[in-house]
């Protein structure tokens, strides 16, 4: 086969419906609207979660919950991931965005102790949980809350 013999397949390449260009078209008149009524008028939808003057499902179900504005999301570091750093070294919240093990600070950070650490630490946190500040002082390093 070569290029100058290639066609399209069957069915693939269908012209568009030009609809209200005469009555011989099948699209005309009306052009596929029907008659009357608010779908055969110019703009004529409903909006979105009308149900014809009945009480939208969205305002029959309840109200639940509450959101609060004030609330301080931390960003969370597990011990695991501080054993990135070597020996000796002072993990402050800005050293831990240029090494992307977080993307941004939030409200703060937060130490858990989700798995071990090796080596000994000076982290500064605005918040540890008992059981990683215990970690880290028994691998012979130091917390500190901001």
């Amino acid at each position: 086969m070569k290029l100058h013999e290639l066609k399209a397949a069957e069915g693939s390449r269908k012209s568009r419906n030009r609809v209200g260009r005469g009555s011989s078209s099948g699209n005309g008149k009306t052009a596929g609207r029907g008659q009357k009524g608010q779908k055969a008028r110019s703009g004529g939808r409903v909006r979105l979660g009308f149900e014809g003057g009945q009480t939208p499902l969205f305002q029959t179900l309840p109200k639940r919950g509450f959101t609060n504005y004030n609330r301080k999301e931390f960003d969370i570091v597990n011990l695991d991931t501080l054993n990135r750093f070597e020996e000796g070294t002072e993990v402050t919240p800005d050293v831990l965005v240029e090494t992307g093990v977080i993307k941004n600070k939030k409200s703060g950070i937060k130490v858990l102790a989700k798995g071990n650490i090796d080596h000994k630490l000076t982290v500064k946190a605005n918040k540890f949980s008992s059981a990683a500040k215990e970690a880290i002082e028994a691998a012979g390093g130091s917390v500190e809350v901001i």
